[in-house]
């Protein structure tokens, strides 16, 4: 896996969200303080910290050509099969990618946030995306509304994505073993409140809600927890 903000180059597997067994996975990420070099994990994770550091959002600076040298060596030394790159916004993710299928290397890339086409953030990084995702093999995203931002922001044909839900572990959480009242609504979010994690949604679900059960809204509760934009941790009800 080639990992930065999160990105990924993978042997035999698809995600770092999945169990290794069976599956020898590398991982390629940028410097973090003074790790730096190659360090085994627990599971033989190999972790392979290039000599980079993050300059914004724990992204490098996006070098295209630079990380080639480096990236060729880790994929035929460790006889990578497939390359697998997280987010849209990690240059190391984009780099590996390109330099992945300049190889001939079968290459996947996974996206799990929405992302605007107004914005000038946006319009730039979807000309990034339509360039690097431009041979891809593959793309996977975590929701059928994850796909069509996707597809639509990148030009992907419909074909080459797949939708993979976000896991949950049963073993953790499992059904309540009695039906909870209706005559109470708790809704709970748990995730990062920005813009492309669907923050700005929960502004227009909540009032239909509210329309479609009118004799519960005394009774409703809403729980938000998850970090701000600032980085500090925000809890609502």
């Amino acid at each position: 896996m080639v990992i930065e903000f999160q990105a990924i180059v993978c042997y035999g597997s698809l995600s770092d969200h999945i169990d290794f067994v069976d599956r020898q996975v590398v991982v390629m990420t940028h410097a973090y303080g003074n790790r730096s070099g190659m360090r085994y994990m627990t599971g033989s994770l190999k972790v392979y910290y290039v000599p980079w550091k993050p300059f914004l959002m724990q992204n490098t600076l996006p070098t295209f050509y630079g990380t080639f040298p480096i990236i060729r060596t880790i994929l035929i030394r460790e006889k990578i099969t497939l390359v697998h790159g997280h987010q849209a916004f990690s240059t190391l993710c984009h780099e590996a990618l390109m330099h992945a299928r300049t190889m001939g290397y079968k290459v996947v890339f996974t996206d799990h946030s929405l992302y605007g086409f107004a914005d000038m953030g946006s319009i730039h990084m979807n000309k990034v995306l339509q360039f690097t995702l431009a041979d891809v093999s593959q793309a996977i995203c975590v929701s059928h509304t994850s796909k069509e931002n996707t597809v639509l922001r990148s030009g992907l044909p419909p074909e080459k994505v797949f939708v993979i839900p976000n896991a949950v572990d049963t073993a953790m959480f499992k059904p309540a073993p009695e039906r909870l009242g209706t005559d109470e609504i708790v809704i709970v979010v748990i995730s990062r409140l920005v813009y492309r994690k669907g923050a700005d949604l929960l502004v227009e679900v909540i009032p239909e809600v509210c329309h479609l059960y009118p004799n519960s809204v005394p009774g409703e509760q809403l729980f938000f927890a998850g970090l701000s934009k600032s980085g500090k941790t925000d809890e609502s009800s």
